[in-house]
């Protein structure tokens, strides 16, 4: 089951996890709803090769809260501060879903500051469906009166539902203060064209990787942003979906390997 384990905090209020001393850092991005401990595996395998730095977003685990309604590049500049008070340099940045549009957009708007970017289960340009079902989902969420769990039968098929990955991101969704989830999907459904132009001018290694079942972050838009970007790669994996971080462990971090030996 889920280990919750220790964290630090800078003093803008980011709170993260770290293991590893290696040479290079890899800083994770969960999604909504999650925390740090939803890229166990990954911080368990690169930890014995890098120095892995695990964030909370705000609001969630134990990272203060954005004020006000807070969009997109709200976040971004939160990650932009939140790597400059590690006083790191440049780093390698992996996002999953919500994540993956920040890192995205440190990467469009502070690239002097990233090695290598990967964004896992990212969205990019969604169809007006839905766009206007996340949309709906947002206005939901922000009423205070909806289910938490309801992503689940997105994110993991009717066979999955028995697995430790199953229950661990039950138990995360259910436990997430929800004004703090709220105020990021509200950016979440309106982030997905924000810096959708920027691959093309992106200079450093980029993956993109899905699950072929992910019914949100599709292997169509992996596959776009990848063909966008100079020196992008595209991985999708079958038989997995949203979460294929926890469901495909082995699949992912033998990508993040091949992503982390670019150079």
């Amino acid at each position: 089951m889920l280990q919750i384990l220790p964290r630090s905090k800078t003093l803008s209020g980011g709170a993260y996890l770290e293991r590893g001393d290696g040479d290079e850092i890899v800083v994770l991005i969960h999604g909504v709803g999650m925390r740090a401990e939803a890229w166990q595996p990954q911080i368990d395998r690169l930890a014995r090769d890098f120095r892995v730095i695990a964030v909370d977003l705000p609001g969630h685990g134990l990272s203060n809260p954005l004020e006000g309604a807070p969009e997109l590049p709200r976040y971004v500049e939160w990650f932009r501060r939140f790597l400059g008070d590690l006083s790191a340099g440049p780093v390698n940045v992996a996002g999953h879903s919500m994540g993956a549009l920040i890192a995205g957009g440190i990467v469009a708007t502070a690239p002097q500051m990233v090695r290598r970017v990967a964004l896992l289960n990212g969205v990019h340009r969604r169809r007006a469906d839905a766009r206007k079902a996340v949309e709906e989902r947002a206005r939901e969420i922000g009423s205070g009166v909806f289910d938490r769990v309801a992503p689940l039968s997105r994110w993991f098929s009717e066979a999955e539902e028995t697995t430790e990955a199953y229950a661990i991101v039950r138990g995360l969704l259910q436990a997430v203060d929800p004004a703090g989830y709220a105020a990021a999907y509200a950016a979440f459904a309106g982030g997905d064209a924000i810096y959708a132009d920027c691959w093309s001018g992106v200079e450093c290694p980029a993956l993109f990787l899905t699950g072929a079942g992910d019914m949100n972050s599709t292997a169509d838009m992996t596959r776009d942003m990848a063909a966008a970007a100079r020196r992008g790669r595209a991985v999708v994996i079958e038989g997995h979906r949203h979460m294929v971080n926890l469901t495909a462990p082995e699949d992912v971090n033998r990508a993040f390997a091949d992503w982390l030996a670019a150079s």
